[in-house]
């Protein structure tokens, strides 16, 4: 079993802080292997009749695990999952829980109190950089073809029949345990092409017809794919000035290598790696900095910024990512500072080892590897309860 210690870490802090913490993350992403590889824990499958039947008095369960630490897989199988985690949280403070699921806490009616105040929340996303060492397969290239899901990386070919039935999973224990969705093949297409289109602007129109569904029904199916973190919407950032995009959102599909496999990609060419490129920027900013506070800037010209990052009481920093830093052209970054001249630039590329600066037209541009920019960017995590951060 590979160690991913990064994410252990992880877990054993947000332990420290809160008695219950809520482990969310796409299906097939480890939250199971994961929660077993942590020391002195008791496991509990909440898919299984007997584990749910056990905890149908949950004050009997609690009061028989008494200083231990518990992990609670697909918690959401239960009747009143909820529940179990407040009287735990509230009553229990000596059991360490640690609960998983397949979407953000309070996605469903299923979960009748989010919990606020009372847990922390981790979103374990698919594999970032520091588990590519721990997986013993460093090869950026392999890791934006096969995807950052452990299964699919692992395997010795591509797993071609598991991304259908990952769909044909997500269907039936997700969307219909936890939403009660209809029209199956609606929603399935609506995936498809919006996996397809990845990092591209979201016109919901656009994906009505081909669905053959409503704009409004499109538009709940994006919440839905949000909520259990299939899809990632990056709001337009901007201060309402006359010359912003201020709402078109664009969508990235939460992994690469699904990308690839709806677009019929079984070779990466060079110009395939700029776009997957930027989407495993993204997955690593969200993980390391656990939020989807991630915004893009574009103004009414086409100049565009590929992500912002805003830190209360910072100014913007714009992030532009590259696959060779040669390729970089200042002119939608010089754009941004003409609106916001305050804030750090970055060129994020995986050919830049050591980091170093640029100037353009009086503008500082520091040019950075990726793990670089996290370290720059990434500051003590405090457990923000607010939707947009990892919960709602």
């Amino acid at each position: 079993m590979f160690q991913r210690t990064f994410w252990i870490r992880r877990i054993e802090h947000a332990w420290q802080e809160r008695s219950v913490v809520w482990l969310a993350g796409v299906r097939r992403v480890g939250k199971t292997v994961l929660s077993q590889s942590l020391p002195d824990v008791e496991y509990y499958d909440c898919e299984l009749p007997r584990v749910r039947r056990m905890l149908q008095d949950p004050e009997s369960f609690l009061q028989r695990s008494s200083g231990k630490r518990i992990v609670l897989d697909e918690v959401h199988r239960l009747m009143n999952p909820s529940q179990l985690l407040k009287i735990a949280a509230d009553h229990y403070p000596d059991i360490r829980i640690l609960a998983t699921g397949s979407s953000t806490l309070g996605a469903s009616a299923k979960f009748r109190d989010t919990l606020a105040g009372r847990k922390r929340n981790l979103w374990l996303t698919p594999m970032v950089l520091v588990d590519l060492t721990a997986f013993q397969r460093t090869d950026l290239r392999y890791r934006l073809l096969r995807g950052g899901l452990p299964p699919f990386f692992l395997a010795k070919v591509v797993p071609e029949r598991d991304f259908q039935e990952w769909m044909d999973a997500y269907w039936a224990k997700d969307i219909q345990e936890l939403f009660r969705l209809e029209r199956r093949a609606s929603l399935q297409r609506f995936v498809e092409l919006l996996t397809v289109q990845s990092g591209g602007i979201f016109e919901a129109t656009r994906f009505a017809a081909p669905c053959e569904v409503s704009r409004s029904t499109i538009s709940n199916y994006l919440k839905v794919l949000e909520a259990t973190f299939v899809a990632h919407v990056i709001r337009p950032f901007s201060t309402h000035r006359a010359t912003e995009i201020v709402a078109a959102p664009k969508v990235f599909s939460f992994d690469t290598g699904f990308v690839c496999y709806l677009r019929g990609w079984y070779e990466l060419r060079e110009e395939d790696l700029g776009v997957l490129w930027e989407h495993l920027v993204l997955n690593e900013l969200q993980a390391q900095l656990q939020t989807r506070e991630i915004n893009y800037w574009r103004d009414k010209r086409g100049h565009e910024v590929d992500f912002v990052y805003v830190q209360r009481g910072r100014q913007p920093q714009a992030i532009e990512c590259k696959w060779s830093a040669d390729a970089f052209d200042a002119r939608n970054l010089l754009a941004f500072r003409r609106q916001y001249p305050e804030g750090r630039n970055w060129v994020v590329a995986p050919d830049v080892d050591r980091g170093y600066v640029r100037q353009y037209k009086g503008i500082d541009v520091q040019f950075v590897g990726l793990p670089q920019l996290i370290e720059n960017l990434a500051v003590p995590i405090v457990g923000q309860e607010n939707g947009r951060k990892i919960d709602s």
